[in-house]
């Protein structure tokens, strides 16, 4: 496989369009991003996927939500307008985990999400529910055109969800925001035949991958002689009145959806919002290696559009690589397995090879590809000994023995792309498994030695088991073990291995006493968590209906849950003293206090 010479970026004003010879416009791709055309990027990924196919597609990245006058900025768009709330979800991008409006936006020009100074408060770059806004004004802007909703917010929030900041329950964004359609997951297929039902001016119904929003009637007339509590062909979750005089119906809801989207079920989910009905169609079949290798080898420039700027989120991952989609590790707090599917496809050594030899060409490149990887990196080249379950679950309590694990096809991979003319050093930067690592042995030596950025990122994310068990992850000895076995690689090596963990506080379940465990066994480790977060109650998953209910996943029974900022900041101190005690005779840790 080889790259095609760059392109110019997808057009982000009508007269890049007109310089183009285009005298029309088939698809607006309108996103709450800066535009960088870089496959990290999902607005990239689809508006260069559409073009592939011939379709007119141009971006209206950060518009303004006060009027409409970005969107009357083009024609109205032939087929569709799409509308991403970006790479986050808007309320994750402009809050964080405790409701503090934030100052920064990795994704804006410069980090600055104010279209003035800094906390100006003129104007933020990205509104709040920002599928929400964009949907009014593409409506108002384009009042006969269909519009599509699709990307992370609209795929988590497609059924009734919690809304962390207004700190309450929300119908689906679908029902909320009016739109014609919702693309869920990463949805190329769907996408792609949005575009062409749309071209042949046929109906956008029983598109696998997507969500519609029906009336009763409309219900009625979809399922004819099917009775809607068929459990057969249908999921019927609770309806939106019926979790509002419930709430632990929300937590059996997530559960149900936790269990059909890892169960890649056929089945046609419904539910009751207020006046309408969400739909769901079964997803579609993920894409395989050779369509996934397609869709990377597409002409990316992989630079942000030239009228931006810098832009930090750019930085991070510039020359970084993809090479695997989907993650089966299901932990409760993440949404991953919901929205990218728990099937694991690995991109091929060629696509790979042919994207870092892209990379290493470029005139800027400083000779580090910074990471090969995805939502969990040494995944890469697994596969099913039984080609599939329902369950889907490869890693809790322990690695499923139809797991096939070859650490040689990832270890071949690393030296293949070490080789290519220009890279001077490669690492694994993305999220490991350290079960997985485990069992991979000489591949744990190969990356501590010659693939760790400076140190190794790791996620325990507690050491408390019963946490740990809630959080849908393995007990805390792996961890032992892990350390274990990555100090006896570095006495062989000579090296000392640095780890930085990653942990989690103020999980369902977790009070101060766990905090205080946390700290006292990395101690026993000989670890410092310098990296941790209060648990954010986002969209879409196990542990936010947790939070909102405060009831156990597997019996029902009551939690603690921590939802004042009081009871998040006990935890926040256990760990900040500890960690000032630890470097209280740190020079350097003293300067940088100082500073």
């Amino acid at each position: 496989m080889s790259f095609s010479p760059p392109t110019p970026p997808l057009p982000t004003a009508w007269e890049e369009c007109l310089q183009r010879g285009w005298t029309h416009l088939d698809i607006l791709l309108v996103t709450g991003d800066c535009y960088v055309d870089h496959p990290s990027f999902g607005v990239a990924l689809i508006g260069r996927l559409l073009e592939s196919h011939g379709y007119n597609v141009a971006i209206l990245s950060q518009p303004r939500f006060d009027t409409t006058f970005d969107f009357q900025a083009f024609p109205s768009p032939r087929l569709f307008c799409g509308i991403t709330a970006g790479n986050l979800d808007s309320i994750v991008a402009n809050y964080s985990s405790n409701g503090k409006v934030r100052d920064t936006d990795a994704f804006c020009p410069d980090g600055n999400p104010w279209r003035g100074k800094i906390r100006s408060r003129t104007e933020r770059r990205r509104p709040d529910r920002a599928s929400i806004v964009y949907t009014s004004l593409a409506r108002s802007a384009y009042p006969n055109v269909p519009i599509v909703l699709g990307g992370i917010e609209a795929s988590l929030r497609r059924f009734v969800h919690y809304d962390y900041q207004q700190e309450k329950l929300r119908c689906s964004i679908l029902t909320d925001a009016k739109a014609d359609l919702l693309v869920y997951g990463m949805g190329e297929k769907a996408v792609v035949e949005v575009a062409e039902r749309c071209a042949r001016n046929q109906p956008l119904s029983a598109i696998p991958g997507t969500c519609q929003r029906l009336t009763d009637r409309e219900l009625q007339n979809f399922f004819p002689e099917l009775a809607i509590q068929d459990s057969q062909k249908l999921l019927v979750l609770s309806s939106w009145d019926e979790i509002n005089e419930k709430s632990r119906l929300f937590l059996d809801a997530e559960l149900a959806l936790d269990q059909h989207a890892r169960g890649r079920s056929p089945r046609i989910v419904l539910q009751r919002q207020q006046t309408h009905w969400v739909l769901q169609q079964p997803a579609p079949k993920p894409l395989n290696s050779e369509e996934l290798d397609a869709l990377y080898s597409l002409p990316y420039t992989r630079r942000p559009h030239p009228a931006d700027g810098q832009i930090p989120a750019y930085r991070m991952i510039r020359d970084s690589v993809t090479i695997v989609r989907g993650c089966s590790g299901n932990c409760s707090f993440c949404a991953i397995t919901r929205h990218q599917g728990p099937s694991i496809v690995s991109r091929s050594r060629e696509s790979i090879h042919s994207e870092c030899e892209q990379i290493a060409q470029a005139h800027d490149f400083g000779g580090t590809i910074t990471d090969l990887g995805g939502p969990t990196a040494n995944l890469y080249g697994t596969s099913c000994a039984i080609g599939s379950c329902k369950k889907h679950d490869c890693l809790y309590p322990k690695i499923c023995p139809n797991l096939r694990i070859d650490e040689k096809v990832f270890i071949d991979l690393l030296d293949e792309i070490s080789l290519i003319k220009g890279v001077r050093h490669l690492f694994v930067s993305s999220g490991l498994r350290m079960e997985i690592l485990l069992q991979t042995p000489h591949l744990l030596k190969k990356i501590l030695r010659s693939h760790t950025p400076g140190s190794l990122k790791i996620a325990p994310e507690h050491t408390d088991d019963e946490l740990l068990c809630l959080m849908h992850k393995e007990p805390h000895d792996l961890l032992r073990r892990f350390i274990k076995k990555c100090r006896e690689i570095g006495g062989k090596l000579g090296k000392k291995i640095e780890l930085t963990p990653y942990a989690i506080l103020s999980h369902p379940g977790s009070t101060p006493k766990h905090a205080e465990k946390l700290t006292r066994d990395m101690q026993n480790l000989g670890l410092q968590v310098r990296k941790f977060q209060d648990f954010t109650p986002t969209p879409g998953t196990l542990s936010t209906a947790m939070f909102v209910t405060g009831l156990r996943p597997d019996n029902k029974k009551p939690l603690v849950v921590a939802k004042k900022q009081s009871e998040r900041r006990k935890e926040r101190q256990v760990m900040e003293e500890n960690f000032h005690r630890q470097n209280a005779g740190n020079k350097d840790f003293k300067q940088r206090k100082k500073r």
